[in-house]
């Protein structure tokens, strides 16, 4: 017999690797994005609950197995484009189940990201949801962007959401200083589109219902929750989850509208949000809600591109059936192909 020869040392670290991401995409590591010379050297801390540092930008996201990657591509895309990216605070939520897998590859991906992981209890909105017209709209974490304020601490004052199947290509600092004056939230706003169509005939035919909107400061308007930037001490103050989480009660009793979370945003808030221009969000990207077909960009400048609806571009690329826009998603893709990893 022959002597057994030992076992190479990358070898077995790279089996070890594959078993503890076996469920998760492998990415390459991010390189360290430094500040620039005019930006303020100054940290942050979870510990400083109560303290407000205005120079600190704190963006939130979720992280799901399902897309990982395009919160990946999302981070760094913010990375990349900013003056100031040691001020980012990035604050993700995620659920108990897959935590410490998604903690492991957001720090291996981007070891020098200030971050801070939430986990969001999902039986805070079990028996609140009802099916919609996409499974994926359904999910629990879908809902955690109504819970930020309880979720993140008391000194997070101001906080940007993002979905994760965006890239911003524009310094986020421009987001971040958007004057909300007395509105709790601010997002781009498209008054062109047929609001009455985000509510079924049972709501607009119940004037106990439909009655939500008057009194508003301004008409209400569409607008994608996608990308929001809030107010989380004034969203505390008026209880805002409440009246999000009643209009889901009403929801799963009376069926009053189709399409997930947005539609309760769009009572709460709708003709009460600080407009922003369309540049920060050219959504729709992804298509509709059923077949996901490609689509061209907006009119008008673009500081961030959302493939929002069915189509999602690293799984178009993937099949090689990429619309055109999904190059422009592309370069941001921090993902390891296997036949990659296995010559690396």
């Amino acid at each position: 017999m022959h002597p057994s020869k030992p076992l190479n040392l990358f070898f077995i670290l790279t089996v070890m690797i594959r078993l503890c991401f076996a469920d998760l995409p492998s990415f390459r590591e991010a390189p360290a994005f430094r500040n620039g010379r005019e930006s303020p050297q100054t940290t942050w801390s979870s510990l400083d609950k109560e303290i407000h540092n205005p120079s600190i930008i704190h963006i939130a996201m979720t992280l799901d197995t399902a897309y990982l990657r395009g919160s990946v591509a999302g981070v760094f895309s913010v990375l990349h484009h900013a003056t100031c990216p040691e001020n980012i605070v990035f604050h993700f939520v995620t659920t108990h189940r897959h935590g410490a897998k998604l903690t492991r590859a957001i720090t291996s991906t981007f070891p020098y990201l200030n971050f801070h992981l939430y986990y969001f209890n999902t039986n805070l909105v079990k028996g609140k949801i009802s099916s919609s017209i996409r499974r994926a709209l359904d999910q629990p974490l879908n809902y955690a962007r109504m819970y930020l304020a309880d979720l993140l601490p008391a000194g997070v004052r101001r906080i940007i959401y993002f979905d994760s199947d965006l890239i911003v290509v524009d310094d986020v600092i421009n987001l971040w200083s958007i004057n909300l004056r007395s509105h709790v939230l601010g997002a781009p706003e498209y008054c062109h589109a047929n609001f009455t169509n985000y509510f079924t005939s049972k709501f607009w035919s119940n004037p106990a219902f439909s009655a939500s909107f008057k009194g508003r400061p301004r008409n209400p308007c569409y607008f994608n929750t996608g990308v929001m930037v809030i107010d989380l001490w004034k969203w505390r103050e008026g209880k805002y989850t409440e009246k999000l989480e009643n209009w889901m009660r009403i929801q799963k009793r009376y069926r009053i509208y189709e399409l997930g979370s947005l539609p309760p945003f769009l009572l709460v808030f709708a003709g009460d949000v600080e407009g922003m221009e369309h540049r920060w969000n050219q959504h729709g990207l992804g298509g509709d809600n059923l077949e996901g077909l490609c689509r061209a960009l907006h009119p008008g400048p673009v500081s961030l591109l959302h493939w929002s609806g069915k189509g999602k571009p690293w799984l178009r690329i993937d099949s090689k059936r990429p619309c055109p826009l999904d190059s422009l998603w592309a370069p941001y893709d921090l993902f390891r192909h296997p036949s990659l990893f296995s010559n690396s």
